[in-house]
């Protein structure tokens, strides 16, 4: 979905019908309270449509989310449920194209723009208050923070928890077995006709939800899998790759020309800290990706001049927010602890800091994090429609492109498969399959006749 601004008169034709939403919603693995609030948010917006007399579009989501009001921490609740919203409607068909410029609307607009807003801009519980609302996600809870999960995984592991409370009503997950466990995953695989990735990830969180946190002996389970999808990449060829750079602005320009030439994951991308890029030797120093592994890539050598005008930049900023005394930047658990003012030195800053602090989940505080995953992947999408590109463009294309045109310049299997930091050569030699002519450069017949 597009950002908050927007041209008054700009032609915005994607129209919205998802009547099943509440439904889509309700099978989500949210944690309840996300849930909760994605709800209000969408229904305000159509309650907005309703009293405009406007289809959801597009366009009024624009308008609606750059009303005038609301605080930061206000737009990114909305903008995150809205965004949900648009994407699960397009998923299922329920996107249509339709010709016409978007007209602000002019009557009800004092009334919208009154209209009640979330918790008014009060920020969510902190990590150290929200425990869990019942004895099992209480327990769940306390088992993850003794082992010091990531909050992304804490959230994701909480959102499984809750399907499964809700699948084994009017019991409660205390006293399910591991034939209730085999029995969701199951659904999963042959109802939701769920992917492997997501059904191995529901079997890795109930089975430390069930044996760690409840301390519940699953035994042997049986279940019926999810069928393996091999999917092939979508790859930009070059010149389209010089089509979406040059429909970026140049901050996000900079950040997608270093995730293609150094084939980084997109997190691994918005994790950068100063320290993680060595100028001299041309080296990008991955920590902590995919699986916790470490890697070194390539640094594209052509942005070694744009990156040293980046990092002075950075340190201006850096400066201002050590003479307001705003709190370090966000350190792993450990590290925190064992160099409690790490933060606060230039080294450990992110490379690809947010404009505005943010307030931090787990411990409250409000600092400067990385740019957010959603706001890249907005411009990167924007950038795809500007450039007229006709295939599905998410960031992660720009390193299947740089896996592809690797292998395409003779670079060897072996040492792509290093670059991208895959733990087996046949996650690599997926992307043979989409060389510009796969099988050893064979020619297809009909090009000898």
């Amino acid at each position: 979905m597009a950002s908050a601004e927007m041209t008054p008169n700009e032609t915005l034709d994607e129209v919205v019908s998802f009547p099943t939403w509440r439904k889509v919603l309700a099978e989500q693995a949210l944690p309840e309270k996300v849930r909760r609030d994605f709800q209000r948010d969408i229904v305000g917006l159509l309650t907005a449509c309703k009293a405009a007399r406007r289809p959801v579009s597009t366009g009024f989501i624009r308008w609606y989310l750059g009303r005038r009001g609301l605080t930061e921490v206000e737009r990114q609740y909305e903008r995150e449920a809205l965004k949900w919203f648009f994407q699960e409607a397009k998923r299922i068909g329920g996107v249509t194209h339709r010709h016409g410029a978007f007209v602000p609307p002019a009557a009800d607009v004092a009334a919208l723009e009154a209209q009640p807003r979330r918790n008014a801009g009060v920020p969510p519980p902190q990590a150290a208050n929200d425990l869990g609302h019942t004895e099992w996600e209480r327990a769940l809870v306390a088992a993850m923070r003794q082992r010091g999960f990531l909050w992304r995984t804490e959230q994701t592991y909480r959102g499984w928890a809750r399907q499964f409370a809700d699948f084994v009503q009017p019991r409660t997950p205390m006293i399910a077995d591991g034939g209730d466990v085999s029995a969701f995953l199951s659904k999963l695989a042959v109802e939701r006709r769920a992917s492997v990735s997501t059904q191995k990830q529901a079997l890795n969180a109930l089975a430390f939800f069930m044996q760690e946190a409840l301390r519940i002996d699953l035994g042997t389970m049986e279940f019926a899998h999810a069928r393996p999808r091999r999917k092939i990449p979508v790859v930009l060829s070059r010149v389209e790759i010089s089509r979406l750079l040059a429909a970026l602005s140049p901050g996000y320009r900079l950040m997608a020309e270093m995730m293609y030439g150094a084939g980084l994951r997109l997190l691994e991308l918005l994790r950068l800290r100063v320290h993680h890029l060595d100028l001299e030797r041309g080296q990008v120093q991955v920590y902590a990706g995919k699986g916790g592994k470490d890697r070194v890539t390539v640094l594209p050598e052509t942005l070694r001049p744009r990156l040293e005008t980046h990092l002075a930049r950075l340190r201006e900023i850096f400066e201002e927010d050590r003479r307001k005394g705003v709190p370090g930047v966000w350190l792993p658990e450990g590290l925190a602890r064992k160099y409690q003012r790490a933060g606060e030195q230039w080294q450990w800053q992110w490379l690809w800091p947010s404009r505005m602090l943010m307030r931090d989940p787990e411990t409250g505080v409000e600092r400067r994090h990385h740019i957010l995953d959603g706001t890249f992947q907005n411009a990167i999408r924007a950038a795809a429609a500007k450039a007229g590109l006709d295939k599905r463009v998410t960031p992660h294309v720009l390193r299947h492109s740089f896996a592809t045109h690797l292998l395409e310049a003779g670079t060897d299997i072996r040492t792509v498969q290093e670059l991208l930091g895959h733990s087996k050569l046949e996650t690599t030699q997926i992307y043979t399959h989409v060389m510009q002519k796969p099988g050893l450069g064979v020619r297809s017949p009909l090009d000898r006749v």
